[in-house]
């Protein structure tokens, strides 16, 4: 139990249904309908389609979209709603003018899956009518949302990646928008309108279409229509691997779930540290993320291309991984140095009163994506094909029709008491390991979802060791002493949102308190 002295807040219970989004306005939509008598699926679409303008820095309708759904008859299915690189992709071309793949280039904008995604799972899966499901969505980006106070602090960090209409639509008087300045989408919301009379021709096919086709190519993309026309997403089969008495379920690759399963692996063969907020467990979490994230950049790619997936999640491979970690000293960084501009995204739980539940997560990548929408209506362009590499031979070399190597991970988590866990952790490359320190929180050190939510975080990434602030400072100064460079992130370390499914029927939720949402039962 949390202490009532200090700053925090407490987890939500309810008995019928329950939500938790990184927006509060998100949350009460998902609520109201499933109070309307929508299901999870339903809820979560309606949520995650209104967070692209509670957030616009965050995700949208040009971006993509992976979930797991668990059905109340225990079935457990997946869906990977990434889009791929246009067919007229040619890797050459960027290699005579780039080094690395751009990320604020129109190269770098892939064809977006996440509304493809949205109309096969609410079609399969879901309920109310799709009208009724974007109505509140449709409804707020006409008239306008204030500004919340994380989405303000992003504004100010990155709104200067948007670039020609872009910076019309998004910014106002050619400047980013202060906190409890309303932020409105017309033009999206009339997609939105076309999507609820036609379903994904009204976005994928027609006037819709023909704009994004036409403001990409002005730019030199090679975008067409076929390519738009085309877009499927994909029901998977999850990964599954276990921790302990626990099981976690992930999307196979493009994402990057398998590297949070590698890390949980290598964990494995080590006793949990005494300490759960001590030098000692961020640093040996630390060392497993450097290892876990070099095999990844190695071998995660569209899944038509990976060959080593196996290798990657044997318990063989974490072992012999594990063996090369030093308690007492950091070793280099083994991956190639990064960027460190902020990655944002959005993920949404919600469980129903039959028990389905959903783990959904929508993006753009960076933040404000690519920088680029389109001129007629205003999507904005997600920026994934940064996800590729030029590297000639590499399985996720970019090329035409491919999917690219993909940060953002839906999760489940099955304990080993019963319950079952639908969560996910936003923040770009972190989620993988922010994956593994949440089923580490609650597996090892008992912590319920708001616990394993607040609990201070660090991060390894491009030779730099991210320490948050929640840490005390002789933390700071142990992990400095076994030769890492710490530094305290400008950013928060990403966000989360969960829902525990107890034994006993109740539901349990948690929100981060390091963007602006909240959980919310009925």
């Amino acid at each position: 139990m949390r202490d009532f002295q200090k700053p925090g807040r407490s987890a939500v219970f309810a008995d019928q249904g329950m939500c938790a989004t990184s927006h509060p306005l998100a949350t009460q939509t998902a609520i109201a309908l499933l109070q309307a008598g929508g299901n999870a699926v339903d809820a979560a679409i309606g949520a995650a389609i209104l967070l692209g303008f509670c957030e616009p820095q965050s995700t949208g309708l040009g971006g993509d979209m992976f979930a797991i759904v668990s059905q109340p008859d225990s079935r457990i299915i997946g869906l990977n709603a990434s889009g791929r690189a246009p067919a007229g992709t040619d890797g050459d071309a960027i290699r005579a003018k780039h080094e690395v793949m751009p990320l604020y280039d129109v190269a770098a904008v892939t064809i977006p899956g996440a509304v493809d995604g949205f109309c096969r799972l609410h079609g399969d899966h879901g309920h109310l009518p799709l009208d009724q499901v974007l109505g509140p969505a449709i409804q707020y980006a006409d008239a306008g949302i204030p500004v919340a106070p994380r989405v303000a602090f992003d504004y100010e960090q990155s709104g200067n990646v948007l670039t020609g209409r872009a910076r019309e639509l998004f910014l106002k008087d050619d400047a980013p928008l202060p906190l409890g300045a309303r932020f409105a989408a017309p033009g999206q919301a009339e997609v939105l309108r076309r999507v609820a009379a036609e379903g994904r021709a009204g976005f994928y096919e027609g006037e819709v279409a023909e704009d994004m086709v036409a403001s990409l190519r002005a730019l030199g993309g090679t975008h067409t229509l076929d390519d738009f026309a085309a877009t499927a997403c994909d029901y998977v089969d999850p990964l599954r691997s276990t921790y302990r008495d626990a099981e976690l379920l992930e999307i196979p690759p493009n994402g990057q779930g398998a590297t949070a399963m590698l890390i949980l692996n290598m964990l494995e063969t080590m006793d949990p540290q005494e300490d759960a907020f001590g030098t000692m467990r961020a640093h040996l979490e630390a060392e497993a993320t450097k290892l876990g994230y070099d095999a990844r950049d190695r071998f995660i790619a569209d899944m038509d291309h990976v060959t080593r997936l196996d290798h990657m999640l044997s318990k063989d491979t974490a072992r012999s991984l594990a063996g090369l970690i030093d308690p007492d000293r950091a070793m280099p960084d083994a991956r190639k140095a990064s960027d460190n501009i902020h990655k944002d995204t959005v993920y949404i739980t919600v469980v129903d009163k039959n028990r389905q539940a959903v783990s959904l997560i929508y993006s753009i990548f960076h933040s404000f994506g690519s920088g680029i929408a389109s001129d007629k209506f205003g999507v904005l362009f997600q920026n994934r094909g940064g996800g590729f590499t030029l590297e000639k031979g590499h399985p996720n070399e970019v090329g035409p029709g491919k999917r690219p190597m993909h940060t953002i991970i839906p999760g489940m988590l099955k304990l080993g008491d019963g319950s079952l866990m639908p969560f996910g952790v936003m923040g770009g490359a972190y989620q993988s390991t922010g994956h593994a320190r949440f089923v580490s929180n609650v597996v090892d050190y008992g912590m319920g979802p708001q616990a394993a939510i607040d609990a201070p975080r660090s991060f390894a990434e491009a030779g730099h060791l991210k320490v948050e602030r929640g840490y005390a400072a002789e933390v700071h100064e142990g992990l400095a002493a076994k030769g890492h460079d710490v530094q305290v992130p400008v950013t928060a370390v990403g966000g989360a949102q969960a829902i525990r499914i107890r034994p006993d029927g109740v539901l349990e939720a948690g929100s981060d308190p390091r963007k602006d949402g909240i959980a919310l039962g009925y």
